[in-house]
């Protein structure tokens, strides 16, 4: 192939960008969120509150909004999910407390939850209220590795119990997925930023970013200098397609290109190709086409080698692709790659199918498509490379493994988030964290007064 990459930035004027990186979903305004508010059943034993890996009391706290107490219905949040104003924003409610919603039968919709509790994060963060204190200061200091959400819930819940904590990040700014790997439009307003500063500002937490571990620091140095250890290290690697000709440079990692996007001071800036090709079926995959389109891409293209009901990604997130534009091919697989440095890329696909055993097969259809991006978004993996060099936890399938309490098989070492076996989600993340400090708390000041 000989046909140049066209990839350039200031595809859409200035003003639609602005527009296409907005906010996906307007907030309520207080009337807004008194009238949906008012849908809710106030259930005693409540499927929403039983769908929600952190437990938020749901009904609680929409009572609080129908009575004009927004504030107190973000503190009723945050007491159970301190990343409430991000899951408010990105957790797929629509498989979760929506889904198990009573009002969700038949021709009514189910009461919009995640725009009430945004209604309510909001509320608190825009007063300014800190409403937690801590507890009179332990002398035990506990080490967290990774600003992720597994990692400040962890921190946060430890520095209210009035331990000393030190979060290590690898990465120039906290937040982890957050802040480097959600779609812009999902998290507008610096969300991610405002809500580290409003964690980090119950004190006792202190920030120490650029440290990655397995580099400056390590699992033994630390559990040597700490009373506790925390990993929230998520997933650091990238899949690979396992083909020939993956390394050409119109071939990237979706995750790569929304951090850069997350960054970026001036969208239009950012360059994207006239077509583009994502693989994989996941949020990530979606996340990256369908910002490819918004920043002027003509074609966007979102491969996927099962069908619609085998993605990752929510039906939500799989209808939103497909009204900004992404095309969406299931039952393919990429087996080929032709291109050069600085010439667009061929990719060739071969027809998937189910055998009669339920496994994946090729038909050996095969059928090509060009672009001069291509972004990968075929998962990611646990590195376990910092971790070696010394007494390091058990790991299995690819992930550490842990106990009900999120112990590690290392006595003083627990863990949380993607690094561990569970929902890989902001919200899951967030209660593996809060879980781990508190067996970390009741550990460390067992036999005290």
């Amino acid at each position: 192939m000989t046909q140049s990459r066209d990839i350039a930035a200031g595809r859409c004027e200035a003003i639609a960008l602005a527009k296409a990186f907005g906010d996906l979903h307007s907030p309520l305004t207080d009337q807004q969120a008194f009238n949906e508010a008012s849908r809710c059943f106030y259930c005693h034993d409540a499927p929403c509150l039983e769908a929600c890996p952190t437990s938020i009391d749901i009904p609680g706290f929409i009572r609080r909004i129908a009575t004009g107490n927004a504030t107190g219905a973000g503190r009723t949040i945050l007491d159970s999910n301190i990343m409430g104003a991000t899951c408010a924003r990105v957790c797929p409610v629509e498989e979760l407390c929506e889904e198990v919603c009573v009002r969700n039968t038949g021709d009514h919709k189910p009461v919009t939850i995640a725009q009430l509790q945004r209604h309510a994060t909001d509320a608190l963060f825009e007063a300014g209220m800190q409403p937690y204190t801590r507890e009179a200061e332990t002398d035990k200091k506990i080490a967290v590795v990774g600003a992720g959400p597994a990692g400040l819930a962890c921190a946060h819940r430890l520095a209210r119990y009035g331990h000393e904590v030190t979060v290590f990040e690898a990465k120039p700014k906290a937040g982890g997925l957050n802040e480097y790997g959600l779609a812009a439009y999902k998290m507008p307003d610096n969300i991610a930023q405002r809500e580290v500063d409003f964690i980090l500002s119950v004190g006792g937490i202190n920030l120490e970013t650029g440290k990655a571990l397995g580099d400056e620091l390590t699992l033994d140095q630390l559990r040597n200098d700490y009373d506790a250890v925390f990993l929230g290290l998520g997933l650091g690697a990238v899949n690979a397609l396992g083909l020939e000709g993956e390394e050409v440079d119109a071939i990237k990692d979706a995750v790569d290109y929304i951090s850069d996007l997350r960054q970026a001071d001036d969208l239009m800036s950012v360059a994207v190709g006239r077509r583009v090709i994502v693989i994989g079926g996941g949020n990530t995959a979606i996340d990256a086409a369908v910002q490819a389109k918004r920043l002027g891409a003509d074609e966007v293209t979102l491969v996927y080698r099962r069908g619609p009901e085998q993605m990752g990604a929510t039906g939500f997130e799989q209808d939103l692709a497909q009204t900004n534009g992404v095309v969406i091919r299931h039952w393919a697989k990429p087996v080929a790659i032709k291109g050069e440095n600085g010439s667009a890329v061929e990719m060739t696909f071969e027809a998937t199918q189910l055998d009669g055993k339920g496994r994946l097969e090729g038909t050996g259809a095969t059928f090509t498509l060009a672009a001069d991006q291509v972004f990968k978004a075929i998962g990611q993996a646990f590195d376990a490379a910092p971790l070696q060099g010394g007494a390091a936890p058990e790991v299995s399938g690819g992930r550490i493994v842990i106990d009900e309490t999120r112990r590690t098989s290392l006595g003083n070492v627990y863990a949380g988030g993607d690094c561990v076996a569970g929902q890989d989600l902001t919200v899951s993340a967030v209660e593996d964290g809060k879980v781990a400090a508190k067996a970390m708390h009741l550990e460390l000041t067992k036999g005290t007064s």
